[in-house]
């Protein structure tokens, strides 16, 4: 049972400190709910996670509005679209469109999503928020951090990467690959969005940028605990910048295999196989390993994703972008280390 009392600090600091929520704006608050053929198909526990965050988005908004009585607040679901960086439907974006701040809070990111693109475009400040969860409001949580710090810390890493021609990652864990940055620009994603079209995640703490396509050689190692129900280690092998196989995993493994399903030449296929992103986590208070919203923001991590990377500078479209976090990491840019076993050099 959500306590609502226990979030109203949370929920008034994230409009305004982290949206910079002015009088008169408008706030959408927008939630996806389970389809029917989720409902037949997906784990009861899953549905359970899923049905919670609708609830909390529907706090969230009820908070809000109570609070900024001089702000119009408005609440919507829609149905879920079973993946991260799926178009949610025109409907979803008109909406978006129409408001100053979006807080998203879903299971599926909006992140990767042309909706977001083309809010942002209009003018709204958006938080993606997908995995949500309650826990992250509450005092100690990684919403309730010094982000001052954590963008002063964050753009220093941006910079860095920025300047930088070629990555590459090794960890104890088995990761060893490397890849191309040269011309890339490393984003800031701070948690702070004031700024009209301004977006990101919450909780926040990275930076990121798209690697050059067809540049990845090497393999990623997905430890256990650091993915959703990750029962064996998964290790994705790239080569030429696409992930060419994918080996364990056990039913998450499957599930990825299928959706890469390496024996098509044609999309969604091809694109899903992309390197789409480098991301370097700052977030002091993140913990949670298991959330890949707060996991990749773990400070001291590194975080890789395949799939879309068009939102961040890259080249590729894609219905998919997923992120898998690499603890303790080693990076190397160019050639000097400027984090070794999860600590920066720098």
């Amino acid at each position: 049972m959500i306590e609502k009392g226990r979030l109203v600090e949370g929920v008034f600091n994230m409009l305004k400190v982290n949206m910079g929520l002015k009088s008169g704006e408008k706030v959408l608050v927008v939630t996806d709910v389970p389809t029917a053929d989720e409902w037949k198909r997906v784990d009861s526990s899953k549905l359970a996670e899923m049905l919670d965050r609708g609830l909390l988005a529907k706090i969230v908004g009820e908070i809000a509005a109570e609070k900024s009585s001089d702000n119009e607040v408005e609440f919507f679901t829609y149905p879920s679209v079973g993946r991260h960086g799926t178009y949610p439907g025109i409907e979803v974006e008109e909406r978006m469109k129409a408001v100053d701040v979006v807080i998203a809070i879903t299971t599926y990111s909006l992140t990767h999503t042309d909706a977001r693109v083309n809010a942002c475009n209009a003018g709204a400040r958006v938080a993606s928020m997908p995995m949500f969860t309650v826990e992250m409001l509450y005092p100690g949580g990684p919403m309730a951090t010094d982000y001052g710090e954590i963008d002063r810390e964050t753009r220093k890493i941006a910079a860095l990467i920025t300047k930088a021609s070629k990555a590459r990652i090794t960890s104890q864990g088995g990761t060893r690959i490397a890849f191309s940055l040269k011309g890339r620009k490393c984003l800031v994603d701070s948690g702070i969005f004031a700024v009209r079209g301004s977006w990101g995640n919450l909780p926040s703490g990275e930076a990121y940028c798209a690697p050059m396509e067809g540049t990845a050689e090497g393999k990623l190692v997905v430890e256990l605990n650091w993915f959703p129900d990750l029962k064996e280690e998964m290790t994705l092998v790239f080569r030429k910048g696409y992930v060419t196989e994918i080996i364990g995993g056990g039913r998450i493994g499957d599930e990825y295999r299928g959706l890469l399903d390496f024996k098509k030449k044609e999309e969604p296929y091809l694109s899903r196989r992309n390197l789409a992103e480098l991301g370097i986590g700052t977030n002091p208070n993140a913990k949670r390993t298991d959330n890949v919203l707060e996991a990749e923001k773990i400070k001291g991590t590194v975080h890789l994703a395949i799939g879309d990377n068009s939102h961040m500078g890259g080249k590729v479209s894609s219905d998919l972008h997923q992120d898998f976090i690499i603890p303790k990491p080693t990076l190397t840019l160019d050639d000097k280390m400027v984090m070794k076993g999860g600590k920066l050099l720098v």
